[in-house]
């Protein structure tokens, strides 16, 4: 199994044109992706078996704007290479998309801007659930029978909007 879990969120109203931000941002959630099923891909195909976890977001889903637009674009690019390698992948892989809410980690601190920095964290501070949830939806899908593709799991903090 590969768990696609890199991701950075730099989150800034695009207005800012924070534009190494948003390089950065495709950099490790897109191409990240991609490399690391460039790498297990083949192994998966050779064995006829593999299963590919790409973690993404709630923000794959709806769109974070105001601030989280450009984020939300790369979780949205996510959610569409995990659905188009699930219909082309070899007989015996399987994929499943993980999107989270609010969830206690480090990418609550990656923005560089001041007032979206503030906000953010704020924000977090009062709807973040614990890192284990996230662990055990991916437990969840794993554990299932092989010829079970649990294909997306949406988790978030009962008190989140969106």
């Amino acid at each position: 199994m590969l768990i696609n879990n890199a991701g950075i969120m730099p989150l800034a109203p695009m207005a800012r044109l924070k534009v190494e931000e948003w390089d950065r941002m495709i950099d490790v959630n897109v191409k990240g992706l991609l490399y690391g099923v460039a790498a297990a891909l083949p192994r998966f195909a050779a064995q006829g078996a593999g299963h590919f976890i790409n973690v993404s977001s709630v923000a794959g889903i709806k769109v974070f704007a105001g601030m989280g637009t450009v984020y939300s674009a790369t979780k949205f690019a996510v959610r569409a290479l995990t659905e188009g390698l699930r219909a082309e992948a070899p007989d015996g892989v399987r994929t499943t998309i993980i999107s989270p809410g609010a969830v206690d980690s480090e990418l609550k601190t990656h923005s560089s801007d001041k007032e979206t920095s503030e906000a953010l964290l704020a924000w977090y501070e009062a709807n973040q659930i614990p890192a284990d949830s996230v662990a055990r939806a991916i437990a969840y899908a794993i554990e299932q029978p092989a010829n079970v593709d649990i294909s997306e799991v949406v988790l978030r903090p009962v008190a989140q909007e969106f």
